[in-house]
């Protein structure tokens, strides 16, 4: 069952934070410090009271996964058009429970979210090198929308 995320489930998402900190910190352990989170339990907290950062859980008598979003809206800007995006933040979903289509249900029902409040659109930052996502979400049906380059000095 997928369900907007509670003060009760705050443990077990840290425990997965740990997880998606650690793929990153692979990745980019010049970037990414191991063994941290993204965010800290008071933090999680306050989120979890923000109706424009929706987090959802996979609950299946265990939280198994997570979506972060974060809901934008551009009105009036001088050069963009008029927008909703649902930014999605952070998806998980825990290292023992993938190839079970939890992420396909996690992701499907974030997009059916985000179309019954009026998103124009859904966004995502994936980490280069990060394959196993960029594949998921490209079958998602997602496609680039801009690039972010870097050079390390």
């Amino acid at each position: 069952m997928i369900r907007k995320a509670s003060n009760k489930d705050i443990p077990r998402i840290i425990e997965l934070l740990h997880q998606v900190n650690m793929v990153h910190h692979v990745i980019r352990p010049d970037l990414f410090k191991p063994h941290t989170t993204k965010y800290n339990e008071q933090e999680l907290e306050t989120m979890l009271d923000d109706d424009s950062k929706p987090i959802f859980v996979y609950d299946d008598g265990l939280v198994l996964g997570y979506a972060f979003c974060q809901v934008t809206e551009v009105r009036g800007n001088q050069l963009l058009e008029d927008i909703k995006t649902l930014y999605i933040d952070d998806i998980c979903v825990d290292e023992n429970a993938r190839g079970r289509h939890i992420g396909k249900a996690l992701y499907k029902y974030v997009r059916d979210y985000a179309k019954s409040i009026g998103c124009n659109n859904i966004t995502l930052n994936v980490w280069e090198g990060n394959d196993p996502a960029i594949s998921f979400y490209k079958n998602m049906g997602m496609q680039v929308q801009k690039t972010t380059m870097e050079i390390i000095l």
